[in-house]
């Protein structure tokens, strides 16, 4: 049994700690300093989380961030970081504070982050930040793949990826989290795996925008109801530009056709928030419009990646190789509406 500290009690973080629960550890749900409302109705509701619609395990430990000094005293084995990607910074601070050297730290957060003008990982974000306040063996792990935090958390069999630079430490990970249920693949890979699981949230976007780029001149109940060639068309030339995209940045291309990215993505465009920015755009809404509009309090992920590293992505790749990309970038950056060159 391992004492697992998860912070970040939004609908990731919570739905993850049920398969650590049911491997017989001993779990504490963490929320951020921003999360007291969801912790006070968790607990004043008999475990139900009123993002994900179901009941945590009662075995559970729920706190609010204040109570962080008093969960860590006795020691932490794992520390599970849920928080949003916004939140990387602010969360290896309060990690530094009480972290031992060589801890794992399992990263389902997603996303990337520019560091010196260079494009990074999340993990290497937060292991520079680690390393700021003097620690120096830092023990990363990415868990990545398709995993919607409502079908996690109801126990629908799901599989996912977990990357460390040591593949022994992933397999240790593996032991320690994985169930009947929740499966994990393993690699080394951890570059691949983390661009996979972040660019294919701008890619999502764009295949979510499906029907109104199927024949613009078409009319809507013609779109809706013969748009999937061009669905299938996107999802194949995304697949393309991710594979050129992460082997860029050093990752291998076969992690693309595995759970990170395609998988993922399929996830994703299946029923995302990235997905239903994408509809919108598709239907010739600006972005600024639909955000504002439809989306004003929901946090789309692509969209936000979109404005973080667009500028950068843009500036190493050349547009005419990379039309998917450029047009979904050039939409959310520049507030154009989504076009393709075909």
């Amino acid at each position: 049994m391992k004492k697992i500290l998860i912070i970040g009690a939004g609908a990731m973080g919570s739905a993850f700690s049920v398969p650590c629960v049911e491997n017989g550890n001993e779990v504490t749900l963490l929320g951020t300093f921003l999360e007291d409302e969801i912790i006070s109705n968790i607990k004043s509701k008999n475990n139900f989380h009123p993002i994900i619609n179901t009941n945590l395990p009662e075995k559970i430990n729920i706190h609010n961030f204040e109570n962080l000094n008093k969960v860590t005293k006795n020691g932490i084995d794992i520390i599970v970081v849920a928080v949003s990607s916004v939140g990387i910074d602010w969360v290896g601070e309060e990690i530094s504070k009480f972290y031992k050297d060589a801890i794992p730290i399992i990263l389902l957060t997603k996303g990337l982050s520019i560091n010196n003008d260079q494009l990074i990982t999340l993990s290497e974000k937060l292991e520079y930040k680690l390393n700021e306040n003097g620690h120096k063996e830092v023990n990363i792990s990415s868990v990545k793949g398709p995993c919607l935090a409502s079908g996690l958390a109801n126990k629908m069999r799901t599989d996912t990826i977990i990357a460390n630079k040591d593949v022994g430490e992933a397999k240790k990970i593996k032991e320690i989290i994985e169930t009947e249920y929740y499966k994990c693949e393993i690699s080394d890979d951890i570059s691949g795996v983390e661009f996979s699981s972040a660019i294919k949230n701008l890619y999502s976007m764009l295949i979510g925008g499906s029907q109104g780029l199927s024949n613009p001149s078409a009319a809507k109940d013609i779109q809706e109801k013969f748009y999937l060639n061009t669905a299938a068309s996107l999802i194949h030339r995304s697949i393309s530009e991710m594979v050129e995209i992460v082997s860029y940045y050093s990752g291998r291309p076969e992690t693309v056709y595995g759970l990170a990215g395609l998988g993922d993505l399929y996830v994703s465009v299946s029923g995302g928030r990235n997905s239903k920015m994408g509809k919108l755009l598709g239907k010739g809404y600006l972005y600024n419009e639909a955000k504002n509009k439809f989306m004003k309090e929901i946090t789309v992920e692509g969209a936000q990646l979109a404005i973080d590293i667009g500028p950068k992505l843009i500036s190493n790749f050349e547009k005419k190789k990379f039309p998917l990309l450029f047009s979904i970038l050039e939409c959310i950056c520049e507030n154009k509406k989504l076009r393709i060159d075909w």
